[in-house]
């Protein structure tokens, strides 16, 4: 049996291990790197659950960039409230600058379509999306990702950065939520 922890009184299982997260991450930076070969883009992250992963991958980016942080909310336990509320904005002018989204996850697609309307207003020379996860059969919004670290199925997780009620965003792994029998 694999690796097993508890949260809330839910059991999850491992779903995606350390080193499959590190060489995917090193994977996604060399495209991003031969895209914005000789540009200068925003790296804006989604916090709170995309820190660790933006963290890791700027870390393999080899061009000039700036980092930025908003913040929107969507969750309460382990779904969705179909609600988006947006808890911090962007500071910077970000009118013809190269912005590229950093997500954690993209399910319904609710977050990151707000996102990008409201990104877009102040109109950026681009506008690109690199997720960790994606949840293909979950997608009900129409979101293009640019960069896709894994497509998993639409089950509930938790760990590298992502969280269950604030925990277990320190996890180095990822872990799915074990089907209740």
């Amino acid at each position: 049996m694999g690796k097993e922890i508890s949260l809330h009184n839910q059991t999850f299982s491992l779903y995606l291990d350390e080193q499959k997260i590190r060489e995917r991450i090193i994977e996604l930076a060399r495209n991003i790197n031969e895209d914005y070969q000789g540009k200068s883009p925003i790296i804006l992250c989604i916090l709170n659950g995309s820190f660790i992963f933006t963290a890791d991958l700027v870390r393999h980016l080899d061009f000039p960039l700036t980092i930025e942080f908003v913040r929107y909310s969507s969750y309460e336990g382990t779904s969705t409230t179909g609600r988006i509320t947006k808890i911090m904005g962007l500071k910077s002018d970000i009118e013809g600058k190269d912005v590229l989204i950093v997500e954690d996850i993209i399910d319904t697609g609710l977050t990151l379509s707000n996102a990008i309307k409201d990104l877009l207003k102040s109109n950026p020379a681009s506008l690109k999306v690199a997720s960790l996860l994606l949840k293909p059969s979950a997608l009900i919004h129409d979101i293009h990702c640019n960069y896709i670290g894994f497509r998993i199925p639409d089950k509930f997780v938790i760990g590298y950065g992502l969280d269950y009620d604030e925990l277990g965003r320190d996890l180095p792994e990822i872990y799915q939520l074990k089907d209740q029998a």
